[in-house]
């Protein structure tokens, strides 16, 4: 399906933006084509800084939490750290591990680590980690969740009612019942009675701020010294779970964090950041956003999707270059099993797409026997890229009767909401449910466990809820949902410039919400040719009227073999990102092709 090219607008005045933040014409232009806040937001935005997050008091339960794990660390208790196994749950198990032996003192033999398997338990506290829990000799006094917990109660009154208290540290979205009452504490952004003036923070996020929070708690008892280190040396981990886990960047609380801990990974302190700089072949270069949401991000998340998670965490915590880089070979290579699994179900997921797209308006419902269920979220993201419209992607589980799926969703739709709305819709008269057997997430992904001869009833039901939630945005046909691309409009000649990429990373941290440039313009192509294994890729010098850029177009084929867009001496209009390129010692300006196709001038 063919991408719509929308050129980003704005109300906003450029000129006066750029003269009351102190920035250039390309630097205001970017900003007021993604922002329309008042100027004082703005200013946050465009300069973070940590002194923009609000105080971690400000979370609902963290001073109960505190008040608990104090007690633990005073008597020596046993305490289990579980997290989630993505990017997300894993720099959170980072944090709490190095924040409660290192900066607090607790003794490593003190610490559980609970980190569920994907394939085996599937998310948060399952009954399957929670059997693994409970066959622990000796059993946790305490249990301290990131990242997940928050949809858990029925596994969190089991665990009290071992005696083992829970305190539920999340960013997702509450249930409909609301907070899980058996445990001892819930600290969670997203709760209706939290004064936390920031729901978009990521689960890594809100561990760091109740363990800044439990650092004061320990002064004020006379437990740590008043002059102890603070905790931004764990920015690190901050940023990168950030990154990887999507969440909005244009939050002043989460630039602040990623820029503040790229400072801190660039600094090559931990070994892990050694061995990736190694891996990458960076040299000098600096990691970027870009590189934490593609490069680190992936590899991380690769062996959980299809191994333990355990390696990723002792990658990111390993003491020495050598144990570090091993871990990252180990995760490398997991990441290239990911990608050909990848491969092999988006042959099959294309195929399944044009043919529901006959029954389904709004939206995509997969499923296929072999698909995997640890690259769902990765498929649906393509799918979406493809096709423009809301995913889910379900794949089989050890047990016959159920399947797992995850949802990927476009800017539009509130994708949990969607879901819940499905499960609503479905209640049997006593309040129980036999097709949505579970469901989690936020706006932009959620995970779900379908019974598995449902498929057809909840895909027509999941339908219809987003033809609910596009008709309040008044989007009323389906033939507005189609892969799209929001251009920043054409650079002037003399614009295609180190001086303008400088302009642009000054702008950095991109991600959602705050998207990283893209242009449009029209070029000669004075060659072109066919790069990578897979022979998908595309290798391209482009020429305006007095200069020639060499640019890089991924996955532009679908396949090895498909016929090349264009060829020499044609014109093309391109969408493209401007790229500062470094090779064998010497920078050149490079274009990242987005999308291109033949024009005639």
């Amino acid at each position: 399906m063919k991408a719509e090219i929308t050129q980003r607008t704005s109300s906003t005045d450029i000129d006066a933006l750029a003269q009351s933040l102190s920035l250039s014409a390309i630097q205001a232009r970017i900003v007021a084509n993604r922002l329309t806040e008042n100027i004082e937001q703005l200013e946050k935005v465009v300069h973070p800084s940590l002194k923009n997050i609000a105080p971690p008091a400000l979370l609902k339960d963290s001073d109960k939490a505190v008040k608990r794990i104090i007690q633990a660390i005073e008597n020596k208790e046993i305490i289990g750290l579980l997290t989630d196994y993505d990017v997300d749950g894993i720099t959170s198990h980072a944090i709490l591990f190095h924040a409660l032996r290192d900066f607090f003192g607790v003794d490593e033999k003190l610490l559980q680590h609970l980190i569920g398997h994907r394939i085996d338990d599937g998310y948060g506290i399952s009954q399957g980690l929670l059997e693994k829990i409970l066959a622990h000799e000796p059993l946790a006094d305490l249990i301290i969740t990131a990242d997940c917990g928050s949809s858990d109660e029925q596994q969190i009154r089991q665990l009290k009612e071992q005696g083992i208290d829970v305190i539920v540290t999340d960013h997702h979205a509450i249930p409909q019942e609301g907070i899980p009452v058996s445990a001892l504490a819930t600290i969670n952004p997203t709760r209706e009675d939290c004064d936390y003036p920031d729901n978009t923070i990521a689960g890594c996020m809100v561990i760091w701020l109740l363990m800044s929070h439990l650092r004061a708690g320990l002064i004020a008892a006379q437990l740590v010294d008043v002059h102890s280190a603070k905790l931004s040396s764990l920015l690190d981990f901050v940023s990168l779970g950030t990154v990887a886990d999507a969440v909005s960047l244009s939050s002043p609380v989460n630039r602040a964090v990623v820029t503040s801990g790229l400072k801190v990974m660039n600094q090559l302190q931990r070994p892990c950041w050694q061995a990736t700089k190694q891996l990458l072949q960076r040299d000098f270069q600096v990691f970027t956003a870009e590189d934490l949401g593609f490069q680190v991000g992936p590899r991380i998340n690769a062996r959980s999707r299809m191994s333990d998670p355990y390696k990723a965490f002792h990658f990111l915590c390993a003491a020495t270059l050598y144990e570090s880089g091993q871990h990252l070979k180990d995760l490398d290579q997991d990441n290239q099993t990911r990608k050909e699994t990848e491969k092999e179900m988006l042959q099959i997921a294309y195929k399944i797409a044009v043919q529901q797209l006959k029954k389904l308006s709004w939206s995509l419902v997969i499923y296929h026997e072999d698909f995997h269920a640890g690259v769902q979220g990765i498929v649906a993201s393509r799918l979406i890229e493809k096709f423009g419209r809301p995913v889910i992607v379900l794949s089989s589980t050890n047990d016959v009767n159920k399947l797992t799926g995850s949802a990927r969703t476009i800017p539009s739709i509130h994708i949990r909401q969607a879901i819940e709305q499905v499960a609503n819709d479905s209640l049997n008269a006593d309040g129980s449910n036999d097709m949505v057997l579970g469901f989690g997430g936020h706006k932009g992904a959620a995970g779900l466990k379908l019974k598995a001869d449902s498929i057809n009833e909840f895909s027509l039901l999941f339908d219809k809820a987003i033809e609910k939630q596009l008709s309040v945005k008044q989007i009323n046909s389906s033939e507005q949902l189609r892969p799209q691309i929001l251009s920043d409009g054409e650079l002037a000649e003399e614009e295609l410039s180190f001086q303008t990429i400088s302009e642009l990373k000054l702008l950095e941290p991109y991600g959602r919400e705050f998207e990283a440039p893209i242009f449009e313009g029209d070029f000669l192509v004075q060659s072109i040719r066919i790069i990578g294994a897979d022979g998908t890729h595309l290798m391209i010098q482009l020429a305006t009227e007095s200069h020639s850029f060499r640019a890089v177009w991924f996955r532009a084929m679908e396949k090895k073999g498909d016929q090349l867009p264009f060829r020499e001496g044609e014109n093309v209009h391109a969408l493209y990102q401007l790229k500062e390129n470094y090779y064998r010692g010497n920078f050149s300006i490079q274009l990242l092709i987005t999308s291109a196709e033949q024009v005639t001038l």
